[in-house]
């Protein structure tokens, strides 16, 4: 805690660090002014002394307003050695703060000197002056509204002289100064002069400006307010008459101070049950001290209170005096008593009488009890009761004698006119046509067509009906207009349930027969759905049947079923069927699986749904299981012996899986080398038609021998140059340039090689091909007598090669000798004679 000047500041958030005492006045703070309007801005400096030795010699000041750093600070060093620090503060939004001139000093924030700023606004104008004379106290209290909120300490202050008019000021009258927070002020007797005007007016001052209220120019005789008076039960008297029904007598003691005053009263009243408002009663005779009021409802607690004020001359009001509670006495019942009466069937003469009281007015009388009573014949004024209760029915043995009973209501203060009762035949015409319909689930309509001659009246009663039909449940009520032709009960009647409504037509000393119709308030939905039974059942489908219920009364007709179904994988489907529906098959099932079935009856009151129904359907048998693998495996069958079929007949498909080798020996150009049309044959040059085996014809170069190998002919044993190849079941416009492979499974196979030149007057040659394929089906790959040298097999058992002629590079033997070329036929080639 810090104290500087006459003011204080805890700091809640750091601790503040006083300088030592020889460092105390080191610092000053001056402001331009420390109270300020609300948003103003505010200056401010801070001298720091030049003898302040503990000091660094450029301290550096900082400012700090409540809690905050303010920045803005313009600190420079006067002429006579003192650090001085100005800040302004634009807006100064705070009612109250401490603005500090602070110092670092070592690791803490130091506290030179500070000061309290205040902000605010100048006092409002006092409104609302008024002034009341007191003659309990003999004051006169003066009150007002202060205004809004300054944030200043504000004083008020009530001022007033006397004066002879409201022109002049007069004689000043001591100030009347009030408690703080108090906007009211008494002005004593002894300061007043009674029946001479006096201005008054209130004086609002703080720091920031003075504001006063407009003058007040009165008569305290003028403005003076009495006490109520006290009101109290008059006492009663023998020779008073007693008050009649619905009044009160009431009287009041005035107030004793204002005996001498002239004044006028008013009261008011309201009853205590239930919320109502005050009645104002005035005013109230000036020389009567009691009052009769009159108007009121019999039987009913009251809450009264009355006021006076000056009157004819000017004042107010007084307050409310306390209140007085009173009852008012009762009154005979008013009323007319509506009657309906019906007997036993099997005693006749037991009656169960009904009624109801219809008040006359507003206020009819509180009723205690009901009383049925008959006048023997011959017995004058003797009157034997037969019922008296407090409901509003009673069953009673009527004497044989008696045709008429007489019924009234009563209270403490009387009877209510008697209600005769005639007993008398159903003689009249009856009501045709009678009909009920539900209106909502809380009413009914019934009507009818009225019968000829229109009849007085009617009664109308309604209960439940069987089976909870009873007599002593039933409500009823008279219709008094004979034209009607239907009425809408609303009393008693819930949602539901099954009402019996009975008709009587009234007519002058006699009732006509009574009818009935049955009307349901609301019907119902369906209480359960009809229960679901399985047929007949299969592997893919089951048929179900249902028995409908019967109608029920109170139950909406169906309009539609919607049957349920769920397999084991929780799939559900629906099918939605006629109300007239008596069966369903449900088709499309999985054999061997699970099913749970409901069904749901609809109607336009809701819905209901029938128990569940599970069922499994049917396992294929071992018998069709078989039938159908074999149908399975019997087209399975027919489809690879097509598939065969297909790949045998067809060409095209036939040589990728075996090539077709001719037999050398059962074998002709003609008869296994595919036919090639003649436009599209390959043309040799000189030739006519083109050899149809593989053919190869070489040009002998005599001058460069070329070694022979059997995997390459094109660079073996100096073959001519031209080299032109036919291949057998393969295009024959085809030219081939290289050997053909020594796989089975190609489509090329070469058999033999013709080599010869057309100028060479020697035999030709022929190559055997080293080709793998059997010629025929023997063991070797062709006939012994024709074999070729290449296969010679040496003494151990092993092929070996001859060497070759020096004279030729490839001597194989005479061409003729190869069995295929027997059937060649060369036309236009004259030079190949030996060939």
């Amino acid at each position: 805690m810090a104290r500087l000047g006459n003011c204080s500041l805890t700091w809640a958030a750091l601790i503040i660090l006083l300088l030592p005492g020889s460092l105390e006045e080191c610092g000053h703070i001056s402001v331009s002014a420390p109270i300020v309007h609300l948003g103003d801005p505010i200056t401010a400096s801070c001298i720091i002394k030049q003898n302040c030795s503990h000091l660094d010699p450029e301290p550096q000041i900082l400012w700090r307003l409540g809690a905050e750093l303010q920045p803005g600070g313009r600190q420079q060093r006067l002429s006579d050695g003192t650090q001085e620090s100005i800040i302004t503060l634009p807006h100064l939004n705070h009612t109250q703060a401490f603005l500090s001139c602070c110092l670092n000093w070592g690791n803490s924030l130091q506290i030179l000197d500070q000061v309290e700023l205040r902000a605010g606004y100048p006092p409002a104008i006092p409104h609302n002056l008024s002034c009341l004379m007191n003659l309990t106290t003999s004051s006169l209290i003066c009150q007002w509204e202060p205004g809004p909120e300054t944030h200043l300490p504000t004083s008020f202050t009530l001022k007033s002289f006397n004066r002879g008019n409201c022109q002049t000021q007069g004689d000043s009258i001591l100030d009347c100064v009030p408690k703080d927070g108090q906007s009211h002020c008494c002005i004593p007797r002894k300061h007043l002069l009674l029946y001479q005007n006096m201005g008054i007016w209130v004086q609002a001052e703080n720091a920031l400006g003075t504001s006063m209220s407009p003058q007040l120019c009165l008569d305290p005789m003028d403005v003076v307010k009495l006490e109520p008076p006290m009101l109290r039960t008059m006492d009663p008297s023998p020779e008073a008459a007693p008050p009649q029904a619905g009044c009160l007598q009431l009287c009041w003691e005035p107030w004793q101070p204002g005996l001498h005053i002239n004044q006028k009263c008013e009261l008011r009243h309201k009853p205590q049950r239930g919320e109502a408002s005050w009645a104002l009663v005035g005013p109230l005779p000036l020389e009567a001290l009691q009052y009769e009021l009159c108007g009121l409802l019999p039987a009913t607690a009251y809450t009264l209170q009355i006021r006076c004020i000056r009157w004819p001359l000017p004042g107010h009001w007084s307050d409310w005096s306390p209140s007085l509670e009173l009852r008012t006495t009762e009154r005979a019942p008013t009323v007319r008593l509506d009657t309906w009466w019906r007997q036993r069937q099997l005693d006749p003469r037991t009656v169960q009488l009904f009624w109801k009281p219809v008040p006359l007015e507003e206020d009819s009388g509180r009723i205690q009890g009901y009383v049925v009573s008959w006048r023997p014949s011959g017995q004058a004024g003797a009157i034997l009761p037969l019922c008296n209760t407090t409901e509003l029915s009673c069953t009673f043995h009527l004497p044989s004698e008696a045709q008429e009973v007489a019924l009234v209501a009563y209270n403490s203060a009387g009877t209510s006119r008697p209600t005769p009762v005639v007993f008398s035949e159903s003689r009249g015409p009856a009501l045709t046509r009678l009909h009920a319909m539900a209106r909502d689930p809380h009413s009914l309509w019934v009507g009818w067509e009225p019968p000829n001659p229109w009849p007085q009246g009617y009664v109308i009663e309604w209960g439940l009906g069987p089976p909870s039909a009873s007599n002593s449940n039933k409500t009823w009520r008279m219709e008094q207009n004979g034209r009607a032709t239907g009425f809408l009960l609303k009393e008693n009647i819930r949602p539901f349930q099954l009402y019996e409504i009975i008709v009587t037509p009234l007519y002058q000393d006699t009732m006509g027969p009574s009818q009935h119709v049955y009307a349901y308030s609301q019907e119902m939905a369906p209480s359960h759905a009809p229960e679901l039974h399985l047929k007949h059942i299969g592997k893919t489908w089951a048929q179900l049947e249902w028995v409908p219920e019967p109608p029920e009364l109170g139950k909406s007709p169906l309009t539609h079923y919607t049957i349920f179904w769920t397999n084991a994988q929780n799939q559900s489907f629906s099918a939605i069927l006629n109300a007239s529906s008596r069966g369903f098959v449900l088709h499309g099932l999985e054999p061997a699986s699970l099913y749970h079935i409901h069904l749901m009856a609809a109607s336009q009151a809701g819905a209901t749904n029938s128990t569940v129904l599970t069922l499994m359907t049917l396992t294929p048998e071992g018998s069709e299981l078989h039938i159908i693998l074999g149908l399975f495996g019997l087209l399975l069958l027919l489809t690879c012996l097509c598939g065969t079929a297909w790949l045998c007949c067809s060409p095209n498909r036939k040589n990728p899986l075996w090539p077709s080798v001719p037999d050398p020996a059962h074998s002709s150009l003609g008869s296994w080398v595919p036919t090639i049309m003649e436009e599209d044959a390959f043309q040799l040059p000189g030739l006519g038609t083109p050899p149809i085996t593989k053919l190869t014809v070489l040009e002998e170069d005599e001058k460069k021998p070329v070694p022979w190998e059997s995997h390459n002919s094109s660079e073996t044993c100096g073959l001519p140059t031209l080299v032109q190849t036919y291949v057998l079941q393969g295009d024959p416009r085809a030219v081939s340039t290289q050997p053909q492979s020594q796989s089975g499974t190609s489509d090329q196979v070469l058999y033999g090689q013709l080599l010869g030149s057309p100028t060479s007057p020697g035999p030709g040659h022929y190559l055997r091909c080293d080709s793998t394929q059997p010629l025929l089906a023997g063991l070797t790959p062709s006939p012994k007598s024709y074999e070729n040298l290449w296969f010679q097999a040496s003494p151990l058992g092993t092929l070996v090669t001859p060497a070759p002629s020096q004279e030729d590079d490839c001597v194989f033997g005479p061409l003729l000798n190869f069995p295929l070329l027997q059937g060649i036929r060369v036309h236009g080639m004259e030079a190949l004679g030996s060939f």
